[in-house]
């Protein structure tokens, strides 16, 4: 199968919108959770140094990792895939499951391990809509419905 770059496009554009989701939530997270032990006595050189270099990006990483696995378990797709038209299901068009959901998204906990599951995913023979992780789990996203697609047909014009 050759590589579909339109699909990919999709894809690489709905991880753009559910990014900019995930971001808002961490940040409000970062606000709410981190910033006041800043200015806790002894706790604040600890959070100052080691919550922003560690703590942080590895609850940000579970964070997205959890936004994936249950937005495609419940829905087949998080909110960036259902407004570009795409939906993530078994090769066989079952739902997924929440641990076929965990494998095909663990690398998104860090952002090279995504890099890296895509390139092996689009290097190495099989379907090329898959990632390395889609392979593991027996997932693929499919283009289920047009981009942008409104819910309900636009009504038609009145004949003459």
């Amino acid at each position: 199968m050759q590589l579909d770059l339109g699909h990919w496009l999709l894809r690489l554009i709905a991880w753009i919108i559910d990014s900019i989701i995930l971001g808002i939530i961490a940040f409000i997270l970062v606000l709410f959770l981190f910033v006041p032990f800043l200015f806790v006595g002894s706790l604040a050189g600890f959070y100052a140094t080691w919550g922003y270099i560690l703590i942080v990006p590895f609850a940000l990483g579970i964070l997205s990792v959890l936004y994936f696995l249950v937005l495609e378990v419940s829905w087949g797709g998080t909110i960036g895939k259902r407004i570009l038209g795409l939906r993530v299901q078994t090769v066989k068009g079952d739902r997924i499951t929440y641990g076929q959901s965990f494998i095909r998204n663990i690398s998104k906990i860090f952002w090279l391990f995504l890099i890296l599951d895509w390139l092996i995913g689009i290097a190495t023979p099989g379907d090329k809509r898959q990632k390395y992780s889609d392979r593991m789990a027996g997932t693929v996203v499919v283009q289920a419905s047009q981009a942008f697609a409104s819910v309900t047909p636009p009504p038609q014009a009145p004949s003459q």
